[in-house]
């Protein structure tokens, strides 16, 4: 029973497979990878690469439940359609806004921290009117077609994943004593404190920060739907998910315990900035900023697309204003671009007003929802699977069903409990919770204009 959707060809296929191929190798990485990793080892210490392999194994296999629905039935609403189809309008209109507010608090966030990063080069200039700035431009290219979009973010992705493997192959030279009077020592994985200085728990704490760090690669699966050989893209997609994380996040990070002490580097600093300073790259601190403001617009675009998008399927099942399936002669759902910017407008400005009290409950608020997201989309699969199997439109499966995507399932949940019990991160869960509880009780709101837009269909076509 495959289900069409109105929507789907009124967008263009613009996306060339080098776009998504592009996308979902570089999509991964940003300033979670790049300064959030000295987090996850000030509190891992030297196993903290294991902590990046055991969350990469459990993104890798969520990315594949989504590859088994989007290979069998592309849809630009990806998960959120999915959703729907499997648990009702309920199920989709909360994973939708859902997730359109995760982005949308998202864009907002990084468009200040590059205003803030471009600041300490131009420190004249206002930090919010940088933003603000970058929101314009980023809103702009959104606006010209989805290949500009695809073509930026082919550029964005590809500077990343250069900037990362010269850094492997400047701190694999280091560690292996290529470069001269090298000080890495593998005994640096045990020597200060032990391979797990904090005890082995907190291989498994980390989880909770290091799975944050990768949000974005469902990203493809949306984008591939724009894409002419959705199937294709998307296949290629998911079969690259466990390559990228392990080269990009594990191997780069064991060869930064390796070639330093682990308690040298500094929670909140970048610790591949504090590697290659050691090796003694000149600059080194310069060209990592710039790669990481990259990563900054990367994930500004990304974001301003994903959200409009969102918008749009909400749109056409009637969960959010009519005229904002209105697309330009370029099929892009300009109104969709234009409201999911107005918010990340609206964050700047609280930002500048109120960093420590509004703005930051946004930012935690916005925490968890993408690990509920992530439920969803095991629930989802575990739903569809046997409807789609079937119907013979399995064209790729998830490995182990039921008992793998059931123990998926179980460890997003034991993350969700984790959260609730450490103190540091029950405030974003909670507020996480209340943003969820918000938007289901706005449903039935939803559901009484959806009931009223019906009868005024049908009330002309009664009296004629």
């Amino acid at each position: 029973m495959p289900i069409q959707t109105e929507h789907e060809p009124r967008l263009q296929k613009g996306l060339k497979t080098r776009h998504i191929s592009m996308l979902a190798l570089g999509g991964v990485i940003g300033a979670g990878l790049f300064v959030g990793s000295s987090a996850v080892i000030a509190t891992a210490g030297p196993g903290a690469f294991i902590t990046y392999a055991i969350t990469g194994i459990i993104v890798a296999l969520i990315m594949r439940m989504l590859g088994e629905m989007a290979s069998a039935q592309p849809m630009t609403g990806s998960f959120v359609a999915y959703a729907r189809m499997a648990y009702g309008n309920v199920a989709g209109f909360a994973t939708g806004w859902l997730y359109w507010y995760f982005w949308v608090i998202v864009v907002g966030f990084e468009a200040v921290v590059g205003g803030q990063i471009i600041n300490g080069w131009l420190p004249g200039i206002p930090v919010w009117v940088i933003a603000l700035g970058l929101l314009v431009i980023m809103t702009a290219l959104n606006m010209l077609s989805v290949e500009s979009f695809g073509e930026a973010e082919y550029w964005f992705a590809g500077i990343k994943i250069v900037a990362i493997v010269v850094f492997l192959a400047i701190a694999l030279a280091y560690v292996f004593g290529a470069v001269p009077e090298s000080t890495a020592s593998f005994g640096n994985l045990t020597e200060h404190g032990g391979f797990f200085p904090h005890g082995v728990a907190t291989l498994f704490t980390g989880v909770v920060v290091v799975i944050f760090s990768m949000t974005g690669v469902e990203v493809a699966t949306i984008a591939a739907a724009e894409s002419a050989e959705p199937d294709r893209n998307i296949r290629r997609a998911v079969n690259t998910v466990m390559v990228r994380i392990m080269v990009f996040f594990v191997l780069s990070t064991f060869l930064i315990v390796v070639a330093q002490p682990w308690n040298t580097i500094v929670a909140g600093q970048s610790p591949f900035v504090a590697t290659l300073e050691k090796i003694g790259i000149p600059g080194a601190g310069t060209i990592l900023t710039a790669v990481i403001l990259v990563a900054v617009l990367s994930v500004l675009n990304a974001g301003l697309y994903t959200s409009s998008r969102l918008l749009f399927v909400l749109s056409e099942n009637g969960e959010a204003p009519k005229w904002i399936t209105n697309v330009n002669r370029r099929g892009v759902p300009v109104w969709g671009v234009l409201a999911s910017t107005l918010v990340g407008y609206g964050c700047v400005v609280i930002a500048a007003l109120w960093p420590d009290t509004v703005f930051l409950f946004l930012i935690n608020s916005s925490g968890a929802v993408f690990l509920f997201v992530y439920l969803m989309i095991c629930a989802s699969q575990l739903k569809l699977r046997g409807h789609w199997e079937r119907e013979g439109l399995l064209k790729f499966r998830m490995w182990g069903h039921p008992w793998l995507p059931l123990a998926v399932t179980g460890i997003i949940v034991a993350v969700l409990v984790s959260m609730a019990m450490d103190p540091k991160t029950q405030v974003s869960l909670l507020q996480s919770v209340i943003a969820l509880a918000f938007i289901l009780l706005t449903y039935p709101l939803v559901g009484m204009r959806k009931a009223s837009r019906r009868r005024l269909d049908v009330e002309p076509a009664v009296d004629g």
